[in-house]
């Protein structure tokens, strides 16, 4: 039998950031690869340190500045966790989005069940030794995807409110692929068609298996044009499946004592409703959790208020990461009103559609006006691509429709967000949040005049 790795060493030997180097030139992975296997073994913890402690508070707010402690790592929060939804952020290496600044990668258990499945991610050590991260990783628990299979929506932030109020809603063009009952889920694959069942003990059993630092609950997610009485039957549900996630974690952590430690969070949800919102986060503070996720249904101008909502709720000794965004002004929103962490596809998924992140805002750099500009995205920015490449040569990509261009574009995006939120949780330490706060804002969402490309609007 194959001797185990230690792969605590052995990744931090393996990885070469894929970055400037001292003389201009790029550090590049080493050949080969280290053989072996092992369940992605975690670091140690050091001493007896709490799981979440909290270093600074913003005055008379919920926001704050802490630290996670995972078995493979810490997290200094406010931290933006770039998600990997099928254990690759696209287009860029693991080793690089180490090399960004990324202290944690989000998978998602719905895609991995399905392709190429948890026993071969198991068999692989695990969600981090599977794709070559050393660090924290997290799994979603697949409720998102039930929203999009039902109703066919893939951005709850950008949902057409305006809908008449109904229960059987499915968006525009979109077949229903999933089927929602008190006690799990049935879908159909969106790969071949292959009907599933998902229910709280399966979410858990899959996420076991993956074998991620921090998993989640699995939630309903519902869509902001559910009836009210739909709503409620939601929040009970959400509540009764969280109370069934938590028996299985702990039946199964049991059985897998050889194994990583995981963190269990459950789900906020109750839509755009305070009363919902925070009967939630009542529910399940009461209830053996390690942390929680916000979650849900709500509307832009509203995610400071919900959050609040549920923040004031919850205890203030555990993380609270919220699902889903990663837009400048939403970031300081939910800072402020007591998040800790966040996940989103956006930097990524814009980055491959020739969308760009400035501090002046985001412009697409397929436009004409790139076209001679052979100055970097942004001349401020460290990342690799802004070292490196110009603006010019990012619009050749693009327009020639070269794979490199979806690498760069998203190297410098993810960048962009991960450095933000680095800047904020260091205004909150050094008490300058509020100014950090007006002057980014200021700059990014009010220098719209396009006349150089820094702050033309992209829908």
């Amino acid at each position: 039998m194959e001797a185990p790795l230690n792969c605590g060493v052995a990744f931090r030997r393996k990885i070469a950031y894929i970055g400037p180097a001292p003389g201009g030139g790029a550090v590049l992975p080493p050949a080969g690869g280290g053989g072996g296997r092992c369940f992605n073994t975690a670091v140690t913890v050091q001493g007896s340190a709490p799981y979440f402690s909290i270093e600074a508070q913003l005055p008379g707010r919920l926001g704050r500045a802490g630290v996670i402690r995972t078995p493979h790592g810490e997290i200094r929060t406010p931290a933006f966790i770039p998600v990997g939804t099928q254990a690759t952020v696209k287009a860029v290496m693991p080793e690089t989005v180490k090399q960004l600044g990324a202290q944690a990668v989000l998978a998602n258990a719905y895609h991995l069940y399905l392709q190429p499945g948890p026993d071969i991610v198991a068999e692989a050590g695990g969600l981090g030794a599977f794709m070559n991260w050393p660090g924290p990783t997290f799994t979603d628990s697949g409720g998102f995807q039930v929203l999009s299979l039902g109703a066919g929506f893939r951005k709850v932030l950008a949902m057409d409110t305006n809908l008449v109020q109904a229960d059987d809603v499915i968006a525009k063009g979109k077949e229903r692929l999933a089927h929602v009952d008190d006690d799990g889920v049935t879908f159909r694959s969106h790969l071949n068609g292959s009907t599933h069942r998902f229910t709280p003990e399966v979410s858990i059993g899959i996420q076991h298996k993956l074998g991620a630092d921090i998993i989640f609950a699995f939630d309903e997610l519902t869509t902001l044009v559910n009836t009210r009485a739909y709503q409620e039957r939601s929040v009970r549900r959400t509540h009764e499946w969280a109370v069934r996630c938590l028996a299985e974690h702990k039946r199964l952590s049991a059985e897998r004592g050889d194994r990583p430690p995981q963190a269990l969070f459950g789900v906020v949800q109750g839509a755009q409703y305070e009363d919902l919102r925070r009967q939630a986060a009542r529910g399940l503070a009461e209830l053996d959790f390690d942390g929680f996720g916000i979650g849900g249904a709500l509307e832009k101008q509203n995610l400071a208020t919900i959050v609040e909502w549920v923040c004031s709720e919850l205890p203030a000794d555990k993380p609270r990461h919220m699902l889903g965004i990663s837009e400048p002004d939403d970031l300081f929103a939910a800072v402020a009103a007591g998040a800790d962490t966040f996940d989103c596809v956006s930097p990524s998924r814009v980055a491959r559609n020739a969308a760009l992140y400035s501090p002046t805002g985001r412009f697409n750099i397929t436009n004409a006006r790139f076209r001679r500009d052979f100055t970097p995205i942004d001349e401020h920015c460290d990342c690799y691509t802004c070292a490196n490449y110009t603006r010019a040569y990012l619009h050749h990509l693009f327009k020639a429709r070269e794979l490199l261009g979806y690498t760069l574009a998203t190297i410098h995006n993810e960048r962009f967000i991960i450095r933000l939120v680095d800047d904020i949780r260091a205004a909150i330490l050094d008490g300058s949040f509020d100014e950090l706060r007006e002057h980014v804002l200021g700059r990014y969402y009010g220098s719209n005049s396009g006349a150089s490309g820094r702050g033309e609007p992209v829908g």
